[in-house]
């Protein structure tokens, strides 16, 4: 489990914040994913359970305190038991707000069982300027397990003209099979102008984006397909930067823009590409982003 004692020390001199917890395990029942065990502790909650697929879990993750200070932070573990088959999203975006001076933290352990599978699909974060986050994913896949997961990061409120200028959000998401690392990406990104501005940075952009999938290779042809589902997204944006990479076990996409819909289109798509070839599974939203 990963340590996070400097942010549980803060907890009795900064009595605001808050240390949410939400575990899930997930089993096979009669032929249906279920919840058999949660624990829940505000400001994390969990909606009722969906079935739009008959057997696949839908879940639906809420932040009642609607956003994210420094001094929180938010553990989540989810546990899916062989063969069972879940997909997690949220029920809005993430905020982060601006630092108290004390980092904020979300931390995510995943364990995903044989022949089992979990779509990890939360909505977008949006990072204020000033803001100091650190969000750390790890997912224990056993053998013939598999995981589809991304994340939509947003720097600044730039529908109201905010940037990102002072502050830093690190990204670490790592993907381990029986001791071996099948996948890991660390990101780190400090609110400075020149970073903002940089090729190497955002390029004048505010939104960054990953989707992964992991759980066995892909092949070069389907990877020409997400490739060319950017041609077919709907959205009067052309995308601005992106790519795809086939990975020894599975399947990496990136963006770089200034346009959430586009983004989201274009993964949405990418997603259900993967669904329908890897998964054998049609297209199916979940309930939240339709509201």
């Amino acid at each position: 489990m990963t340590n996070y004692n400097n942010s549980v020390h803060h907890k009795n001199t900064i009595p605001s914040t808050w240390h949410g917890n939400l575990d899930i395990v997930y089993a096979l029942r009669n032929g249906k994913t279920q919840p058999i065990s949660d624990r829940v502790q505000a400001p994390l909650k969990v909606q009722r359970p969906f079935y739009p697929e008959g057997d696949i879990c839908h879940t639906a993750i809420l932040h009642t305190a609607g956003g994210i200070v420094g001094g929180d932070c938010l553990s989540i573990n989810l546990q899916l038991q062989p063969r069972s088959q879940a997909l997690v999203t949220t029920t809005a975006a993430s905020k982060i707000y601006r630092s108290n001076g004390l980092q904020a933290r979300q931390i995510v352990e995943i364990q995903i069982d044989e022949g089992a599978c979990l779509e990890w699909l939360p909505q977008e974060t949006i990072v204020f300027n000033g803001a100091n986050y650190r969000q750390d994913l790890r997912v224990e896949l056993a053998p013939g397990a598999s995981w589809l997961g991304w994340e939509i990061t947003r720097f600044g409120r730039s529908a109201r003209g905010e940037r990102f200028l002072q502050g830093e959000w690190r990204s670490y998401t790592e993907v381990w099979q029986q001791g071996q690392p099948l996948w890991i990406d660390r990101q780190w990104l400090p609110g400075e102008e020149a970073i903002l501005n940089s090729p190497h940075g955002l390029a004048g952009h505010s939104i960054v984006a990953s989707l992964t999938w992991i759980g066995c290779e892909v092949s070069p042809e389907l990877v020409t397909k997400c490739r060319d589902v950017t041609c077919n997204v709907s959205t009067t944006i052309p995308i601005t930067n992106y790519g795809v990479t086939r990975l020894p076990h599975g399947l990496l996409c990136r963006y770089r823009g200034s346009s959430s819909i586009e983004v989201r289109n274009w993964f949405t798509s990418v997603w259900q590409l993967l669904r329908l070839s890897l998964l054998d599974r049609s297209s199916c939203l979940p309930r939240v982003w339709q509201q």
